[in-house]
This record gives C-alpha cells, sequence and structure tokens, in this order.
C-alpha cells in the first residue's frame, strides 16, 4: 500500500511562477490595500474595484506556468498517494498533474452567488457587476476572504490526520487556521518544511530544508529515495 504524503503549500510555491504575493513586504497586493480587495467589507463599499481586481489575476494566470515544483509534486503520484492542501486561490498544482488538491483560499477560476455560497462554477472570464446566479444574485469570486470562515479546514484537518509524510512549502505558518494544520499530523509522521526563510518551530521531528520551492522539492526527491 502506498504511504500518504500531504503537502501544505502557500504563496511561496507560486511567486516562483511570477504570481506575485500580498506578504512579500508592504502588506500591498497589486497596489491595493489587502482589506479593500480581499473582505467583505471592501466588496460592500466598491464590489466594481473588487470584481476588477479578480478579472486581473484571472487575466494573469493565463500568462503563468507550473514551476519545477508544482511538476514534482505531481510526479510524487507515481509512487505514493498525494494530497495537496493550497492557501493558493491559483490551479497551478493541477495543471502540473496533481490529482487531489484541496484549496482552502477558494479558486481564482471559480465563482459563486452572493445568495448561496454553494452555487460554485467554473468561471474563466471576466465578471461585471450585474453578473447573476439564476437565483438573481450577484455573482463574486469563489475566494475566502478575510473574516470569513474556511469552508475547506474540516477536509484539510481529516486529511492531515492520516498524512504518513507532511511537507510544507512556501508558507509563512502565521495565517491560521492554515498554520494549525501541522499539529493535526500523527506523532510518528515526519515533517520537512521548505522555505528559504523558514518560520522558526520548536518541533524536533520537523526537517528544514532552507531552499526555494523548486529547489527544496529536488532536495526531498532525494531524500524521500534515501
Amino acid at each position: 500500500m502506498k504511504k500518504h504524503i500531504v503537502v501544505l503549500t502557500g504563496a511561496g510555491i507560486s511567486a516562483e511562477s511570477g504570481i506575485k504575493t500580498f506578504r512579500d513586504a508592504d502588506g500591498l497586493w497589486e497596489g491595493h490595500d489587502v482589506m479593500e480587495v480581499a473582505s467583505p467589507e471592501g466588496f460592500a463599499r466598491n464590489p466594481e474595484l473588487v470584481l476588477n481586481f479578480y478579472n486581473e489575476r484571472r487575466k494573469q494566470l493565463k500568462d503563468v506556468e507550473p514551476n519545477q515544483a508544482h511538476k514534482d509534486l505531481a510526479a510524487l503520484e507515481n509512487d505514493y498517494n498525494v494530497t495537496i492542501i493550497t492557501q493558493n486561490v491559483d490551479d497551478l498544482h493541477e495543471r502540473a498533474g496533481s490529482t487531489a488538491v484541496v484549496h482552502l483560499h477558494g479558486e481564482l477560476r471559480k465563482i459563486r452567488s452572493v445568495g448561496n455560497e454553494n452555487d460554485i462554477k467554473d468561471f474563466t472570464e471576466d465578471l461585471s457587476i450585474g453578473d447573476l446566479c439564476a437565483e438573481g444574485h450577484q455573482l463574486r469570486p469563489h475566494i475566502v476572504w478575510f473574516g470569513e470562515a474556511v469552508p475547506m479546514i474540516e477536509e484539510a484537518i481529516e486529511v492531515c490526520q492520516k498524512a504518513d509524510i507532511l511537507v510544507i512549502i512556501g508558507t509563512s505558518m502565521q495565517v491560521y487556521p492554515a498554520a494549525g494544520l501541522m499539529d493535526y499530523a500523527p506523532e510518528a509522521t515526519p515533517i520537512y518544511y521548505i522555505d528559504p526563510k523558514p518560520a522558526y518551530m520548536n518541533n524536533n521531528r520537523v526537517h528544514l530544508i532552507e531552499k526555494s520551492a523548486t529547489q527544496g522539492t529536488k532536495t526531498l526527491l532525494e531524500l524521500l529515495k534515501a
């Protein structure tokens, strides 16, 4: 029976494909305060700004490609059962070939009704004010904004509880509830943490790989073969 590898990924893995992150330096995301474009309050104040912001992010996705780290994780499926739990809203894991991806914070290429959070549809074009669901409600990006519940967190916890190996890549481990997921892994489960500037962890079962995502996954594959 194949071992189960669970991989927690954050903005650091997508950054190497050219997707900007708002946590790098000034707290701005593409020139906007994140609360303007990533909160229910921001959407209520200026829905057109928010819709246009995510339209631009959706367009940007068409110009980027999965990097070697995404591809290496997909290749792990040849020898392991692999589940990826990502904080990223892009689809680079799927495009690299990963078949089991849990998106904690939603997906750029999906939209949902403001009147029914379970009315979710695939979407790749521009979304505008006046674009309505079948029940007449405005459509919005399928993104978990600050202050909103994380609907996939229970599934993510269950996955982590069954991990034989846990890998953390490109995340500050500062954003909750995602940052608490590693605590659900069984006590005997080894943890590999790939990040050029890893957060401090007082945990002797965490193996630090202080490298970028693409270099770190290469090291990880070598360690797993050893």
